[in-house]
């Protein structure tokens, strides 16, 4: 049953500003009339991807479940390098960077994790980054693919570290690109509670969305490319089945908050490589922080501690961007990405 909040919780609730990462910015809202944003149904049924779009359907927690993904085949002998996508986005996102990868004969998969784009988001589900691995890789595994190179970003870095946990010898290489994860946040933070998360996320609308990517990862710039990214999001929470997704999202956010990485990196027994736009400071939850002596999500730190956690991690730094190397300046992050592969 969906959970239930007093008055007071709520009204509580809205008046917090950035409940979470993934949640409203305490910038002024601009009044906006929605319908100049697009409008999404849960499975993205009208926003198109960038490639043909296929299906994988399978019995997951007792329920039959579908795993969107694309899928462009490998030439020339080359492996096939499996691209993890971050909470705020789906598979659609790493057109450019799949493009850039697939040129050069590498095989690519894109997934849509379950409980994001035009996958299954079942509300009974228990949504952890084991499962996901484990989804995904079967799902590899039914395209007779047994090993592959994975790459991840923000959400996308902390499945790609339990993946290759979990997936060793099925793993040749792990890169991450702007993981979250590189800190164990509710070491820092009090915690919120589904309900109280769920909340936050009802209240999101889509200049909430906009102007939190604009503050977080843009540094205050927004162009149409930026926006056409938001897309999803946006036609999400401007859509009619936002009241269930915003649930779906608090389950997700919690997994990220209750669910952390950080301290197995050095179980890690791939080359992994950590590519960071060094002025990222992005951190899921940072409104709640209670630790004041520690300052969450220095990314021009994180490099460095997260190195010393591994001798199998190299770090590149790219200074001047953000949370998305691979959007703000794909030129440099693709040098950064070539490089990677051959580590």
């Amino acid at each position: 049953m969906r959970p239930t909040l007093s008055f007071l919780a709520t009204a509580l609730v809205l008046a917090c500003a950035s409940l979470n990462g993934f949640a409203q910015t305490t910038d002024p809202l601009v009044a906006t009339p929605s319908s100049t944003y697009p409008s999404y149904t849960a499975d993205l049924k009208d926003f198109e991807y960038p490639y043909p779009v296929q299906t994988f359907l399978f019995g997951s927690q007792g329920q039959n479940v579908t795993m969107a993904y694309m899928h462009l085949q490998a030439r020339l002998g080359k492996p096939t390098i499996t691209l993890l996508h971050g909470k705020n986005f789906n598979g659609a996102y790493w057109k450019k960077t799949a493009d850039f990868l697939h040129a050069q004969g590498y095989g690519v998969f894109i997934p849509d994790q379950i409980g994001f784009g035009k996958s299954s988001k079942p509300r009974n589900y228990q949504y952890s980054f084991a499962e996901m691995a484990t989804n995904t890789n079967t799902l590899l595994n039914s395209l007779g693919i047994r090993n592959t190179i994975v790459v991840g970003h923000s959400m996308g870095g902390m499945l790609g570290v339990r993946y290759a946990l979990l997936f060793p010898r099925e793993t040749s290489k792990l890169i991450l690109v702007n993981p979250i994860g590189l800190e164990n946040y509710l070491l820092y933070q009090s915690y919120p509670n589904i309900d109280v998360t769920y909340a936050t996320e009802q209240a999101q609308t889509p200049q909430s969305v906009i102007d939190y990517q604009k503050k977080h990862y843009y540094n205050g710039q927004w162009k149409p490319a930026y926006q056409d990214l938001a897309a999803p999001l946006i036609g999400w929470v401007n859509g009619p089945d936002w009241q269930e997704l915003a649930y779906i999202s608090a389950l997700t956010t919690n997994m990220i908050l209750t669910q952390p990485v950080v301290d197995e990196l050095g179980y890690l027994s791939v080359p992994t490589s950590l590519i960071i736009g060094t002025r990222d400071r992005t951190a899921p939850g940072k409104a709640n922080q209670r630790v004041m002596n520690y300052e969450l999500g220095r990314y021009d730190r994180l490099g460095a501690t997260t190195k010393a956690r591994s001798r199998n991690i190299q770090v590149t730094s790219l200074k001047g961007l953000g949370h998305l190397p691979q959007v703000e300046d794909f030129a440099l992050f693709s040098k950064s990405l070539e490089n990677a592969l051959k580590f």
